[in-house]
């Protein structure tokens, strides 16, 4: 809150310092390095000490981009189209920004773990083991991308399932202080088995360990366990990133280096592996931080969607917004609405979107209430826009700071942001409202920090609801949106104890999960993947230096492997349903290496499953349903439109390749009657059909004249869980 009043102080005194760059041209974070340029006396909270020397940066340049940024003393970091991630010395970003040829400058931070701390302080969580994958594919020929903080590169989980071959490729960690001779913006490179194991940990590895959890989910062999990741034969390529968890971690002058622009690089560092290797890629990303109407994500965006295409999937996690109250709406010819609110910190901070001229009024409700009011025309009235004030109310102080801008999304829409810093645990102790006004105007409020709550000290004040919580970058165009569905309840910790934490059953949506539209109004998430009580590996190293932190708690397992002890760990939130994902779509780049983000949406639209069949798919709280691999794989195939073919694998039977071409299916109790089985080629011919007496648990098929190829295995068993297809790879 401070150092958002101090930015704005910055901006109306600016004529007595410097050179004044083009301020429309940027977004806030780089409008706040130019003012703070322009005025040395000035110092902003989050800068404090040495200022930054430069900041990571997309340019988009309308002609001669390698020359205008070398004039300005820019360093060219990545090209995408006519967008740069570049080096852009702080002191060179105000006359960066009057050259005509720049269109926008664009830089932000602020991201957080898509991790549900509900689940965290519950210690709770359960396993999804990710039964019943096609045994025909698992990975194998596609790099698998995790972009995340805090990782254990010597956890067996990414060696193969025999712990021989080791299967992280590359990776680069942007903390490394290992950086002589390093050809990258930040960190360093790490390449080939001896050396990743040498370096045994992210650099944040002993105090982080998300990394660790999501990619063991993406792509872990499942050494020794019942954890198997879904893409278990994939190569990896990983990128260690920073995020808000990551702060102590770099020096004061080096903050603006990390930004949106750098984690852009991170994931075109993976797809440029990908490309060297020849091999189709999918990305997963469990970070994110709000939207706004500002435009701060606009070139992001531009880049994300020039970045991904045929063999190159960016999936990343919706959040976990989905419980709290964040949004209302007046409707015109209304005369106000309103809410209480509530926050842990010190500050709320929200945004109200209208056409029409509307007031908005904070309430505290001291031993005297006292009402702030902010009407639209006194904020525009402000220099710049920008109004500030402080008032004494009780014996707390208030400080109130609104600006307005048009939103970049409509520029006849005025959109009002509004911070409010005052005593700790805003709202809780001293209640805080906040209403709306104006009949004639048709409003909305978005709240980004603070829960929307109600109070009997004014009933009237009761609007509130889940919805646009969808984080960026999540919320991009050619992003795979993951939210988070809810199987097990329960589960028991490496101490014996039961830990309930119970989001659903079957299938069903996460309440936590963050549901959409998105600022634009696309409807988002896209997909619904497992993401409640995920088991999965846990880093060593952090084990090591928290043996008592809290989350150790949801330990499922702890073993041995070359000397160390090493975690299983159950955890929850969108942070583990989008690599659930990005592991299904590994598979499903198996069977075809050229799926672009809309092959992958369409393949959604048609296989996923929906728990209500009364409602419209996609949706913005299911999006398309539920992520369904064998299904979409099969629709990939061709072979979803074979009469008589299931969609669904079989619960009690395993359909086993064996060496020769043959074929074991073994059913998990002995057969009762007979049965039959039909085997059809990829190109949905019948090839066999057989039938098997009673009698045995085992049965043996021989498979050796069909050749090479996948086949689907259909077995008619009688009962339900005993019939359904398997792909086999011959």
């Amino acid at each position: 809150m401070k150092q958002f009043l101090l930015t704005l102080l910055c901006l109306m005194a600016l004529g007595a310092y410097g050179q004044k760059g083009d301020y429309t041209k940027m977004s806030h974070l780089v409008r706040r390095l130019a003012v703070q340029n322009s005025s040395p006396t000035r110092s902003l909270p989050s800068l404090q000490g040495r200022r930054p020397r430069q900041v990571c940066a997309f340019v988009k340049i309308n002609a001669d981009g390698d020359g205008v940024l070398s004039s300005y003393g820019c360093s060219k970091l990545a090209r995408v189209g006519n967008i740069y991630i570049a080096a852009v010395p702080v002191h060179r970003i105000a006359p960066l920004s009057l050259d005509r040829r720049v269109v926008r400058i664009e830089a932000e931070q602020g991201k957080r773990l898509a991790m549900d701390s509900t689940a965290l302080h519950l210690n709770a969580r359960q396993a999804y083991r990710g039964q019943n994958l096609p045994r025909a594919y698992t990975g194998k020929g596609v790099v698998v991308g995790v972009q995340d903080i805090g990782f254990d590169l010597t956890h067996p989980n990414f060696y193969d399932s025999t712990a021989t071959d080791y299967r992280i490729r590359r990776f680069w960690d942007q903390l490394s202080t290992d950086t002589a001779g390093s050809s990258l913006y930040v960190g360093a490179e790490y390449v080939g088995r001896e050396a990743l194991l040498a370096y045994a940990h992210s650099r944040d590895g002993l105090d982080q360990t998300h990394g660790t959890h999501t990619l063991g989910i993406a792509a872990g062999s499942g050494y020794n366990s019942p954890y198997r990741g879904m893409a278990w034969e994939s190569d990896i390529c990983i990128v260690s990133n920073a995020s808000g968890e990551d702060a102590p971690y770099i020096n004061k002058e080096d903050i603006g280096k990390y930004t949106y622009a750098t984690d852009a690089l991170g994931f075109k560092y993976i797809f440029d592996y990908a490309q060297q290797a020849g091999k189709p890629c999918v990305v997963s990303f469990s970070e994110g931080s709000d939207q706004d109407f500002r435009g701060d994500d606009v070139l992001y965006y531009e880049l994300i969607d020039q970045l991904v295409g045929p063999g190159r999937i960016l999936v990343v996690s919706a959040g976990n917004d989905g419980m709290r109250r964040n949004y209302f709406r007046k409707p015109a010819g209304q005369a106000s609405a309103g809410s209480f609110v509530t926050a842990d910190g010190n500050s709320v901070h929200f945004l109200v979107k209208a056409r029409r001229p509307v007031t908005v009024s904070l309430k505290v409700y001291g031993a005297q209430p006292e009402t702030i009011p902010l009407a639209s025309a006194t904020i525009t009235a402000a220099p710049d826009s920008v109004y500030v004030d402080t008032l004494a109310i009780g014996s707390g102080q208030y400080v109130v700071d609104a600006s307005a801008y048009p939103s970049c999304y409509d520029a006849g829409e005025t959109v009002y942001e509004v911070y409010l810093q005052g005593p700790q645990g805003m709202g809780k102790e001293v209640p805080l409202s906040v209403e709306i006004t104006g009949s004639e105007a048709d409003a909305e409020l978005y709240s980004l920090t603070g829960n929307l709550v109600t109070n009997a000290l004014d009933s009237r004040l009761c609007a509130g609801e889940s919805y646009a919580g969808i984080l960026s970058p999540a919320s991009a165009p050619q992003v795979i949106c993951v939210g988070a569905s809810s199987y097990r309840t329960q589960f028991t910790n490496y101490k014996g104890d039961v830990q309930v934490y119970n989001q659903g059953t079957n299938g069903a949506r996460a309440p936590y999960s963050s549901v959409g539209p998105t600022f634009d109004g696309r409807v988002k998430p896209d997909v619904l993947a497992p993401g409640t009580n995920v088991v999965s590996s846990y880093s060593s190293y952090y084990l090591e230096h928290h043996p008592d932190a809290r989350d150790i708690n949801s330990d499922v397992a702890h073993f041995c492997f070359n000397g160390r002890t090493y975690a299983w760990n159950s955890n929850s939130g969108t942070s583990m349903a989008a690599p659930v994902a990005a592991g299904a779509i590994a598979l499903w780049l198996e069977a075809n290496p050229r799926l672009s983000p809309d092959d992958i949406r369409g393949i959604l639209s048609r296989t996923c499953t929906r728990a209500d069949s009364a409602s419209i798919y996609p949706n913005n709280l299911e999006g398309y349903g539920q992520i369904d691999v064998y299904r979409g794989l099969l629709d990939i195939l061709r072979l979803d439109g074979i009469n008589g073919l299931s969609t669904v694998q079989p619960v009690s039977v395993q359909v086993v390749p064996q060496v020769g071409g043959r074929v074991s299916i073994r059913f998990d109790a002995r057969q009762e009657r007979s049965f039959g089985v039909r085997v059809y080629a990829a190109s949905g011919a019948l090839m066999l059909s057989k039938s098997f007496p009673a009698g045995s648990e085992r049965y043996e098929l021989d498979l050796s004249a069909l050749g090479h190829g996948v086949f689907a295995v259909q077995v008619n068993g009688g009962t339900k869980s005993t019939t359904g297809s398997t792909l086999v790879r011959m």
